[in-house]
């Protein structure tokens, strides 16, 4: 089936107006989020805003302690959080303990739970981040929540409308290990009119988020045909989507094929040593990634 722009952008439309009162970022996020934008902003007024949230001030200590940040000592205030890791690292991890709660709801079907996506957005969030250390790029917190959030459009179709997506994950015809015969984008045109692009994209648009997560979302399974001003981080995105699912297991419904696109590694300059270098790196870090929800 052939769906027009329209009717995708009617589809789309309806699922997010409907999820509207679910798919909401808490309060705090959202002003953790305008703080951090504003260029005026100090880490004070971060920790004057965190400091009312008891569950979220213990959740940044616990990621701040972890050994994939590779801090000395153990931290054990929130300045001091604030200080060794940023604001924007502080900022993603408030919207990364917000987005967990989005990814609670149990097996869907066999193949399918809202927590092996959660598992595999967290690893690969990780490997955005430590392809661009291996690059030299100073992208690694924006890259980091460009990955966390890649394929939140699957929520969004959970949320929506869950008998729809389930026909979808059936149609992939997955096998034991999850690895499914045909991907997911196609089996969601099909049966939603639209699929997990689409949607994660208008929900980056409702949630504000900065331009550049709507773009990630939109073509990190086709990173060539982003625009150029985006092409650097959602090559990022890409490359680490596939490796996470290499390495990681978890969700890889829309990935019939783990081949990276050549594009994307031309882009990013990656070369077979610095890309085995990112699998080793990342086969360390996932078992130190906390993907509680």
């Amino acid at each position: 089936m052939t769906v027009s722009a329209e009717q995708r952008e009617q589809v789309v439309a309806s699922a997010i107006r409907e999820i509207s009162h679910i798919a909401t970022l808490p309060e705090i996020t959202l002003k953790i989020i305008d703080l951090v934008e504003d260029p005026s902003s100090t880490a004070q007024d971060l920790h004057q805003i965190i400091s009312n949230d008891p569950a979220l001030c213990s959740r940044i200590l616990k990621v701040v302690n972890s050994s994939f940040y590779g801090l000395p000592g153990q931290i054990a205030s929130i300045n001091r959080a604030i200080v060794m890791l940023g604001l924007n690292a502080v900022k993603n991890i408030a919207i990364a303990a917000s987005l967990a709660k989005l990814f609670r709801g149990g097996d869907l079907t066999p193949s399918f739970s809202a927590k092996d996506l959660w598992t595999h957005s967290n690893a690969t969030a990780a490997a955005c981040k430590l392809i661009c250390s291996e690059l030299g790029l100073g992208l690694g917190d924006e890259a980091y929540l460009a990955g966390l959030i890649h394929d939140i459009g699957v929520m969004v179709e959970m949320q929506y409308d869950r008998n729809k997506l389930i026909e979808a994950v059936e149609a992939c015809n997955p096998d034991a290990q999850g690895v499914p015969t045909t991907g997911m984008l196609d089996a969601e045109d099909r049966v939603f009119g639209a699929n997990h692009t689409d949607f994660g994209t208008a929900l980056c648009d409702k949630w504000k988020f900065p331009a550049t997560f709507a773009v990630v979302t939109k073509f990190h399974h086709t990173p060539s045909e982003a625009p150029s001003e985006s092409r650097t981080i959602v090559s990022i995105v890409h490359v680490a989507d596939r490796i996470a699912a290499e390495i990681a297991g978890g969700f890889r419904l829309d990935m019939p094929d783990l081949t990276i696109d050549k594009a994307a590694i031309e882009t990013l300059g990656l070369t077979d040593a610095k890309l085995d270098n990112v699998r080793e790196k990342l086969t360390e870090a996932i078992e130190s990634l906390d993907t509680s929800l």
